[in-house]
């Protein structure tokens, strides 16, 4: 269980944050001079050197957009101009990708950062700050957002999901970040067109997506799942497409379907209690005539998004060691030849069981903003408990043995693990468990938290991916 360091702010992390940021260019620039883009997109390190694993191409935008964090934080242009001349020449296949379920992923991390960053008058107009180029980043948000939204299963009273590159019968957990696509096209006034010129409501779908994750995916100790624990997630939900009826819980990268894996507990986490903020921001009108099963009305999302919030933030920090960086499944076996593991704190070094830091990168995230969620509404009783929460949890990542000192290293947060069930993380000689290695998304998600908590420490609020001035019927393209 996570020790939460009730006394930490923001502001006490800006030194540990400063020597990241140093790091992570360097990480940045090793990686950029050495890794040949013909290769693919680099997925996880290997002996500190990235590597590429053909699966799906889902991590490409995490490289290009932690070099636009990297420019959010420090303000060097360099980084700005490598992200924006990559994005252009070589993110639009991604646009268009209708065989997975990662638009978000990919695309909110370059383009979103991209309108973000314009709305927030921090491009110059040399390197993306034209209204021009507003209008381009806009119109790649627009696609990526049908596009995904078109990846489409319809079940039984109401519902729905976009399903998993697995094909039209597989919900991923991880898919609900990826919602995020969804909400930035509906913010920018599109909509999908389908048979016979069909309008298909953007909103509808991420609301239908989102009650099917949280139905089917999460635990709640009640009624149906009063043989399971409040919080915990599966993986995969598996549908007969046929009927559309549900047919069993099931994993692809965690240790069984009733065990959690811990990455897609953090995507669930991080993925509800952002789309949180995103509710706030429409209007009520704009629920009206909108179901999900039951489901209706803005309040009646906003409660049901956070109920599935906090009981997948309760089950993590019952579920963590106590410094709040998880093992890769709290059902994995070794877990019991470990003793009272979650007493103390996490051990990457351990012949048993790998730890797995991106998760515990994407889960501080969602504690923070969930945290000032709950404080915004009222209770700052419980609000400063999740964001103490989430400050510990990072506290931990920005230090030896996960942030990753070594300039030998290509990799900025280690002890990161992919896909344990399928073997392909690298288990160094002498040892019986993946270890020392980084990926992707955990270094893009550790950059994200580190300037969600640089945001804090400043001014005190979080920064949005939603941006208000993005809405259609606001503003104009001017400065």
């Amino acid at each position: 269980m996570l020790n939460i360091n009730i006394g930490l702010s923001p502001l006490d992390m800006l030194s540990a944050l400063e020597k990241m940021w140093r790091l992570s260019e360097s990480k940045i620039q090793a990686t950029a001079q050495s890794w040949d883009p013909a290769d693919g997109a680099p997925v996880f390190t290997v002996e500190g050197r990235w590597a590429t694993r053909g699966w799906t191409e889902w991590t490409q935008g995490f490289q290009f957009g932690s070099s636009l964090l990297q420019y959010d934080a420090t303000g060097e242009e360099k980084f700005l101009a490598d992200a924006l001349e990559n994005t252009r020449n070589r993110m639009a296949p991604h646009l268009t990708h209708t065989g997975v379920h990662d638009h978000g992923f990919n695309n909110v991390s370059t383009y979103g950062n991209l309108l973000r960053l314009w709305h927030e008058n921090r491009l110059p107009g040399h390197l993306g700050g034209t209204p021009g180029d507003r209008l381009f980043f806009e119109l790649a948000l627009k696609v990526s957002g049908a596009v995904q939204a078109s990846r489409w299963t319809d079940i039984p009273g109401g519902l729905g999901f976009i399903s998993s590159f697995n094909g039209p019968h597989s919900l991923f957990a991880d898919t609900i970040r990826s919602g995020r696509a969804l909400a930035l096209s509906h913010l920018l006034g599109h909509e999908l067109l389908g048979e016979q010129d069909q309008k298909i409501n953007l909103l509808e779908r991420l609301l239908r997506h989102a009650e099917t994750t949280a139905r089917y995916n999460v635990y709640f100790g009640a009624g149906r799942d009063n043989f399971d624990i409040r919080g915990r997630v599966a993986h995969e939900s598996i549908f007969n497409i046929s009927n559309g009826c549900y047919r069993c819980p099931s994993s692809q990268q965690g240790y069984s379907p009733f065990s959690t894996w811990t990455r897609g507990l953090a995507w669930i986490m991080l993925g509800f209690t952002e789309q949180l903020d995103f509710l706030e921001m429409l209007p009520a009108a704009e629920f009206q005539n909108i179901h999900a099963g039951e489901l209706t009305g803005k309040k009646i999302f906003s409660r049901r998004f956070l109920e599935v919030a906090r009981a997948t933030a309760d089950f993590y920090l019952d579920n963590c060691p106590t410094d709040g960086v998880p093992y890769w499944d709290t059902g994995a076996p070794g877990l019991a030849q470990m003793g009272d593991y979650l007493s103390r704190q996490s051990d990457p070094f351990n012949q048993f069981e790998p730890v797995d830091s991106s998760a515990a990168a994407i889960a501080a995230q969602a504690l923070l903003r969930l945290g000032q969620y709950i404080s915004s509404r009222g209770d700052p009783g419980q609000g400063s408990k999740y964001v103490a929460a989430g400050l510990t949890v990072a506290s931990s990542l920005l230090e030896e043995p996960y942030l990753s000192t070594d300039a030998d290293h290509h990799g900025l947060l280690l002890h990161s693990v992919y896909h344990r069930p399928g073997g392909w993380d690298h288990v160094p000689e002498g040892s019986r468990t993946p270890r020392g290695e980084s990926s992707m998304w955990g270094d893009y998600h550790l950059r994200e938290l580190a300037l969600l908590i640089r945001r804090m420490a400043i001014n005190g609020t979080a920064f949005r991916f939603f941006p208000e001035q993005a809405l259609a019927k606001g503003g104009d393209n001017s400065r």
